[in-house]
């Protein structure tokens, strides 16, 4: 199993992508620990697997710091840390966004690894090194309109990630991003901005060269390569799990 043995914090392991990351990193061995806004639904996921789960809120650097002790007391160290949890306010125009829409927006995107980082960081220097994973997106590479706000906090998580890589290195931690293309997750409607509906999608997808959206799997798949020792000389990259669609 590629990450037996370590442990892990996924933020925003309740449903989509966070969930399949934490069921797959459990699969392959490792004591996974699920912080969600959606206490009974990170429970639920947990419970799958005889994971830990906290509920909280990743704005809240006290949430935060009780999920990064929770996460040590269940698997006795904090091998890899996924920011996950993310949110987008509805595709519009950009002047149409409101000033509290576009905090939330920060606070949940960016703000959260601020956090997450004086949290995590020192523990995972104490110990003599660990992976943290950010989850930007192709929208900070190749925006879409109507979504400039957003667009602009997953710019931010695709280089803050590189900056971190470079200044953590002397600690050997390890930080790299990966950056989806739009998927099937509960934000779907939000990012499209209009009705999710089969030719709705179909406009969507014709911008994608492999032909589908992304899926959960596919982006669990990229985390458990990065997370894994297969990865070890790999920090600072922003890996676009894309279907080709940022080429």
């Amino acid at each position: 199993m590629r990450l037996a043995g370590k442990s892990a914090l996924v933020t925003g392991g309740a449903s989509g992508f966070g969930a399949a990351i934490a069921r797959t990193f459990a699969r392959e061995g490792a004591k996974v620990t699920i912080m969600d806004l959606n206490g009974q639904g990170a429970a639920a996921i947990a419970s799958e697997f005889g994971g830990h789960s906290v509920a909280g809120d990743v704005t809240k650097s006290g949430d935060i710091s009780a999920a990064v002790e929770g996460a040590v007391a269940h698997g006795g160290a904090l091998d890899i840390v996924v920011n996950n949890a993310g949110w987008t306010h509805r595709n519009k125009p950009m002047l149409d966004v409101t000033e509290a829409e576009f905090d939330r927006l920060y606070d949940i995107n960016v703000r959260s690894i601020f956090h997450m980082s004086r949290a995590a960081v020192p523990v995972m220097r104490g110990q003599g090194g660990g992976v943290m994973i950010n989850i930007g997106s192709t929208a900070g590479i190749r925006p879409r309109p109507g979504l400039t706000w957003y667009n602009s906090t997953k710019g931010a998580v695709n280089l803050l990630s590189k900056s971190m890589a470079v200044e953590l290195a002397p600690d050997r931690i390890r930080v790299n991003c990966v950056a989806p293309v739009i998927g099937a997750t509960a934000l779907l409607e939000s990012f499209m901005g209009i009705p999710d509906t089969p030719e709705n999608r179909a406009k969507f997808i014709a911008t994608i060269p492999l032909g589908r959206m992304s899926e959960p799997q596919d982006i669990a798949n990229a985390c458990l390569y990065l997370a894994s020792d297969e990865a070890e000389f790999i920090t600072g990259t922003v890996f676009e799990v894309d279907g080709g669609r940022t080429v």
